[in-house]
């Protein structure tokens, strides 16, 4: 069975940037996504479709088909006393926004009761390079679709998502 929309697919993958590793599967826990719902970043799902399992494949993804080119009207500038906890440079927050969304930032640095914090996703303006191993696909449940990601084993009380 080859990938396609509504396939639940397993892989395992190994994400390196300036040939360095940032991310990767953990052994014996492949990473299971629900093609064509947005799940996983648009130039790897688009490069994985008509694979099959045991295919390994290399893919470079350009940043506007990753996590975006870098925004520099990201980087902002906000009060201390706008955060409830202690702040640590390199760490990430959430923002919420009034409509109830939230939005991750990292916190560049700080100077006095000013700190500096970047919503630009850590990727972002990075050239991706993934080596996948398709380890499974199968169609998708009636359940998984309407929800727009795979189930666990169990169930849906079992998801890790």
């Amino acid at each position: 069975m080859n990938i396609s929309q509504d396939k639940v697919v397993e892989i395992e993958y190994t994400l390196t940037v300036g040939g360095e590793v940032v991310d990767q599967s953990e052994s014996g826990e492949p990473l299971a996504y629900l093609q064509g719902h947005g799940n996983i970043i648009p130039g790897l799902e688009s490069a994985l479709a008509g694979k099959a399992p045991g295919d390994k494949v290399q893919v470079t993804v350009q940043p506007e088909d990753g996590y975006g080119e870098r925004d520099d009207e990201a980087v902002q500038v906000i009060d201390l006393e706008d955060f409830d906890d202690d702040v640590e440079v390199g760490a990430t927050y959430f923002a919420q926004a009034e409509d109830g969304s939230v939005t991750p930032f990292t916190v560049m640095s700080m100077e006095g009761e000013d700190v500096t914090v970047d919503f630009n996703p850590p990727l972002a303006g990075e050239v991706l390079h993934f080596d996948v191993n398709i380890i499974s696909v199968r169609d998708a449940t009636a359940d998984e679709i309407t929800h727009g990601h795979p189930h666990g084993e169990g169930g849906h009380e079992d998801d890790e998502f």
